[in-house]
């Protein structure tokens, strides 16, 4: 993956199986497809340069059958790793929290859920019948890209709706920085928490 035109725009595909989306630049541009593979003994997501799913750009498998400080490798189509995202179960409780390490296996940034009253209220608004559907249009979670300095580098925001299928990336930087990496290692993200909110 090369430098972005941002803001991205993710769209989940509604009526389908599959855990997927469309992955859009701001000219409304394809720039991926991506999908987690299901009924596999591990959690496994493959990105496509399109629906056709004709060139693999990237593979992304969980260390772990189940789900407890899940570390997810990513590699592109040669087999090189670009690096690994590892999820914070436990204090994903509260605050979800995903570790980003670099192909030399250092913790070099995080990305975090910019508020976790957000999920909190969305839970509880959603469980009241009826008007809980609304909730998607007025909890929608954002999440920061952060270095280890604490510097915001990107930030995600799902989109109003009723089916939380709509997420916007932005890139809070001008500097020169690991898109790459980083906008896959958001992707993994959002497909893995686009049901809050």
């Amino acid at each position: 993956m090369s430098t972005f035109n941002y803001p991205l725009h993710f769209q989940f595909k509604i009526g389908t199986i599959a855990n997927d989306f469309i992955a859009k630049d701001e000219s409304g541009q394809t720039i991926c497809y991506v999908r987690e593979k299901i009924f596999a003994w591990r959690d496994q997501v493959k990105i496509y340069s399109d629906e056709s799913k004709a060139n693999l750009l990237y593979e992304l498998i969980s260390d772990k059958l189940i789900d407890f400080q899940q570390t997810f490798t990513i590699k592109d189509h040669s087999g090189r790793i670009v690096g690994k995202v590892r999820r914070k179960t436990l204090r994903s409780l509260w605050r979800s929290t995903f570790r980003l390490i670099n192909n030399e296996d250092n913790h070099d940034h995080t990305i975090q859920e910019k508020n976790p009253w957000t999920k909190f209220m969305d839970g509880l608004f959603g469980e009241i019948p009826l008007i809980g559907i609304l909730s998607g249009y007025f909890f929608n979670p954002a999440y920061l890209l952060s270095n280890n300095d604490g510097r915001v580098l990107f930030e995600i925001k799902k989109e109003p709706s009723f089916f939380g299928r709509r997420f916007t990336v932005h890139k809070l930087t001008s500097d020169n920085v690991d898109e790459e990496r980083f906008v896959i290692s958001l992707m993994l993200m959002v497909l893995i928490e686009r049901s809050n909110g």
